[in-house]
């Protein structure tokens, strides 16, 4: 989550108070905010929107590109030989992909091998507490602390709709929480994820970041960070129900025009919908399928007085916390303005930190079922509470155009 402290700030579950650099992260360290990613499709798939025509080698990774996607990346001067050759860790401002149709993200198989997702960081994006207004009316008084529970195991019994998402920035290998969600135009078959905008997008100061993908039920078991450095850890118990490349990403127009590193700039509309496609081809069944839930998403759902409890999902990364293990915390909501033009936000008291954002906040939807409400976005670099945007008319566009282009699929 994009994080607030006093003065300077950070953003939590993304890129900010960093855990240990590994060599691996040392090796993919980039250089700015945001990136360019491409689509791609594995075994014929079409979800990206042509059948893979290209096979390439770099190194031992394999990258298929549909011929749209070749021909996309040609656009942008994107040289698909050296970008197969390892060009993606590359940082150069003047090539990010910025504007919301430039998305492209291709599968690099294996890139994402235990040691790089246990190694990835918390994107953090911060607000200064003094910042904090009157919401279009009101800001509640500061909730106390919730303490986050320990998620039982196995994960994929207790929130099976919950996982990771990593990806690459400038600053090295990145991690998010998300939620997989219902699809209405693909009814038990979605292929859909929900997660923060500052876990796909740098905002107004940069690009996509590129390679992201999602992790379903990561660690499902809930080994500690030392049991998992343990080479005989096999990524079947890291990703067991395998890793999701994202073919399709949609945020918010605001969170790109106003989002940024610091501060609560964009913070109402931080969330974003990725679509996924199976890395290495699967069984031909939907995320939804694969894991057995997937949680409708309600933008109409109630405000904060008529709401009795909310409960947040997550990876919390920084400390005290490792990053791999699965928490939670249940809070009755109280109401956050950073801007007295913006939206109101949710906030609930809650310990978890870094590496938490993107992750769900589930309460009573406006038809009294369980459905996603919010994200977590931001909260104070000391821990103790979150902040996650109400959803509404623009939440629900950002979420109808990824329905919409995938209909039928």
């Amino acid at each position: 989550m994009r994080s607030i402290r006093p003065s300077t700030t950070a953003r939590r579950g993304g890129a900010g108070a960093r855990r240990r650099t590994s060599p691996v992260l040392a090796a993919v360290a980039l250089v700015s905010a945001l990136a360019l990613t491409a689509t791609a499709c594995e075994s014929g798939d079409d979800t990206a929107g042509g059948d893979p025509s290209a096979t390439a080698v770099a190194g031992d990774d394999k990258i298929k590109i549909p011929d749209d996607i070749k021909d996309r990346l040609k656009e942008h001067g994107i040289d698909i030989d050296k970008w197969r050759n390892g060009a993606w860790k590359n940082w150069d401002k003047d090539d990010w992909l910025r504007e919301a149709d430039e998305f492209i993200n291709p599968i690099i198989a294996d890139l994402w091998d235990p040691d790089r997702m246990r190694d990835a960081e918390q994107p953090d994006k911060g607000v200064d507490e003094n910042d904090i207004s009157g919401d279009q009316g009101v800001t509640d008084p500061t909730p106390e602390p919730v303490e986050a529970q320990a998620v039982s195991t196995p994960y994929h019994s207790a929130v099976p709709v919950a996982g990771k998402v990593f990806f690459d920035s400038p600053q090295g290998t990145m991690v998010c929480s998300a939620t997989v969600v219902q699809d209405p135009a693909n009814p038990g078959k979605s292929n859909m994820v929900w997660t923060a905008g500052h876990c796909v997008h740098a905002g107004k100061s940069g690009g996509w970041y590129r390679n992201i993908a999602f992790v379903p039920s990561y660690n499902d078991s809930g080994l500690s960070a030392k049991e998992m450095e343990n080479e005989s850890t096999a990524k079947e118990q890291v990703a067991p129900y395998g890793v999701w490349w994202g073919d399709w990403v949609q945020t918010s127009d605001q969170w790109i025009e106003q989002g940024g590193a610091t501060g609560g700039d964009g913070a109402s509309y931080d969330f974003a919908v990725i679509h996924v496609t199976p890395e290495e081809g699967g069984s031909g069944k939907s995320l939804e399928e694969t894991v057995g839930s997937a949680l409708p998403v309600d933008f109409n759902a109630p405000a904060v007085p008529e709401v009795d409890s909310i409960t947040a999902t997550g990876y919390p990364a920084a400390a005290p916390f490792d990053g791999q293990t699965m928490h939670q915390c249940e809070d009755k909501p109280g109401r956050l303005s950073l801007n007295d033009s913006d939206p109101t936000m949710y906030r609930i008291g809650c310990t978890m930190t870094g590496g938490s954002s993107g992750g769900g906040w589930v309460a009573a939807g406006s038809d009294g079922k369980p459905a996603l409400v919010s994200n977590t976005s931001i909260g104070p670099i000391t821990g103790g509470w979150l902040a996650g945007p109400r959803l509404g008319d623009v939440a629900e566009g950002v979420f109808n155009k990824v329905s919409e282009k995938y209909a039928g699929r």
